[in-house]
């Protein structure tokens, strides 16, 4: 017996959602195809709220400690890129520090942010590799999202995608990262493999809280 019968996983519109677990003023659900945690619709942000939320956010390029959590997700995928390579900072933020490593590194960067660089002709292009970090858990219709990422990917190029895994969040009544509004979908490397599957890519996980997906 379904929790939710009405309710749709906004990642892979399976019906078999079920209570995942309360947090003071949103209830969490689960997925059990594909494994998505995720709060309903009615309790997503205005964009109004979620602007102003993303307003607090101060992610100088030159601090040290925000760029060493960066190079969590950049070591690993400058691991996997050739010299050169033309890649998408999808959500890069009003302060794009990924990029600008990146770009030291040799590569070229474009960027794309809904509120901060809504620069819309990056999706007429192709790419060598695709970065999301601490992204994917603001995406309202995920499924969406996911498609054209892999859609401007290059065969044989890379996904890359920084976000705390649900299994990972320490008392998750009380977490700070489970009350930010704005986060409405909690991911695992369960549903990181579904996801694979699902737009024909492989998938690694070089350290906890990351995934490199490669396209097929």
């Amino acid at each position: 017996m379904h929790d939710s019968p009405t309710m749709v996983c906004p990642l892979c519109s399976h019906y078999d959602i079920s209570t995942y677990r309360s947090h003071p003023h949103r209830q969490f659900w689960q997925c059990a195809n594909c494994a998505l945690v995720f709060v309903a619709p009615a309790d997503y942000p205005t964009t109004d709220a979620e602007k102003a939320r993303y307003d607090q956010h101060h992610n100088d390029p030159s601090d040290e400690r925000y760029r060493a959590f960066l190079q969590q997700l950049a070591t690993p995928l400058l691991e996997r890129l050739t010299l050169g390579s033309i890649g998408l900072d999808f959500g890069c933020g009003p302060g794009p520090a990924l990029a600008h490593i990146l770009q030291e590194s040799g590569m070229t960067v474009e960027l794309y942010d809904t509120y901060y660089a809504p620069y819309d002709t990056v999706w007429t292009n192709q790419y060598d590799f695709v970065t999301a970090t601490e992204v994917v858990e603001h995406l309202h219709q995920p499924a969406q999202e996911f498609d054209r990422l892999f859609r401007v990917l290059k065969p044989g190029g890379w996904l890359a995608i920084m976000t705390k895994w649900v299994s990972r969040i320490p008392s998750f009544s009380a977490s700070r990262y489970v009350r930010d509004m704005t986060h409405v979908c909690l991911y695992s490397p369960e549903t990181f493999t579904w996801i694979a599957d699902h737009w024909n890519s492989n998938v690694d996980f070089p350290q906890t809280d990351i995934a490199l997906f490669q396209k097929v």
